[in-house]
């Protein structure tokens, strides 16, 4: 089946099963151009609240379609490659979490929403890239915090905030394999571009950044910038938003420490491509089921992070 043939038979399948298709900005350029919606994880959870569609294919990764039924219970949803994990959420089992936040019964727990649903069940708020700062300074200021799972990001708003959170030890294997030494020598090739960083990375890249921020505030600041040349330190995906948003402006992936590579891309929003899609959309699998007990706790903090995101307009 060619590309066309595949993009016609996908909306004629959304048309005939008043289905929905939200894709992340780290998806491959042609699902961006498909997608209902393109948009970071939290624009991702908000719009699937809204919709009235009764199917959802998350092109994404398995956390965000569990976010999406989490939040949605009475809609199909589904994901076009069921191995689509996270190396982010996986470096917090569920167990494990559950132990260290018995250790500190008295604190509040922060999960980042890259998590799965049994330990976003063990958390009082979720958080993302773009609101993590907005929702830790909504807290008393003596408040024992932990952050999990993403300790570079936890490091940053800890720097931002003045707070000492406990900071569950993962990383996203994206974001920590950017290379110092090729990215200084990108701005010495590219003198006047500006650096932009997800506050994933390590904090010596952070500290070189001219703005840090979700990928939907990358996109924005550079849609805003009189600068006509940046380097892109987050997943490479979202330069197709980007370049379609400013195409007289020029946006350099920042490599990692693989000699072998340009850019930096994640293997497993990768794995999802139009002919996936398709299937998913055909076959209706491979579907998100979300255990009840743990969709009735998850979907809590989940709301409490949506409810503080809605009351400061984000």
């Amino acid at each position: 089946m060619t590309k066309e043939e595949l993009i016609q038979n996908i909306a004629s399948l959304k048309r005939e099963k008043n289905a929905i298709i939200l894709a992340h900005y780290y998806q491959e350029p042609e699902i961006q151009d498909i997608a209902d919606f393109v948009g970071d994880s939290l624009a991702l959870a908000q719009w699937a609240t809204k919709t009235a569609a009764d199917i959802i294919v998350l092109c994404g990764v398995h956390f965000m379609g569990e976010t999406a039924k989490i939040l949605s219970p009475e809609k199909r949803v589904f994901i076009p490659d069921q191995n689509a994990g996270c190396s982010l959420a996986e470096s917090c089992p569920a167990d494990q979490f559950e132990l260290f936040v018995r250790a500190h019964p008295d604190h509040t727990v922060i999960s980042y929403v890259n998590t799965t649903a049994a330990v976003k069940a063990l958390t009082d708020i979720v958080v993302t890239s773009t609101n993590a700062k907005l929702i830790v300074d909504s807290l008393p200021k003596d408040e024992k915090i932990i952050f999990g799972p993403d300790k570079n990001l936890g490091d940053y708003i800890n720097k931002l905030t003045g707070r000492n959170m406990l900071l569950w030890d993962g990383v996203c294997h994206v974001h920590a394999q950017f290379s110092l030494d090729k990215i200084m020598e990108l701005k010495r090739q590219f003198p006047d571009a500006l650096l932009l960083a997800h506050p994933e990375c390590p904090k010596y890249l952070l500290e070189i950044a001219d703005h840090v921020g979700s990928t939907s505030s990358i996109l924005h600041f550079a849609t805003h910038s009189d600068q006509a040349q940046f380097i892109v330190a987050t997943e490479a995906g979202i330069l197709h938003q980007m370049q379609k948003e400013n195409p007289e402006k020029e946006f350099i992936p920042a490599p990692p420490e693989d000699s072998t590579c340009a850019c930096n891309e994640c293997f497993y929003m990768k794995m999802n491509n139009l002919e996936k899609l398709y299937l998913s959309l055909k076959n209706e699998k491979p579907e998100i089921l979300v255990d009840e007990a743990i969709r009735v706790k998850a979907v809590k903090p989940i709301e409490k992070m949506l409810e503080i995101s809605a009351r400061y307009g984000l």
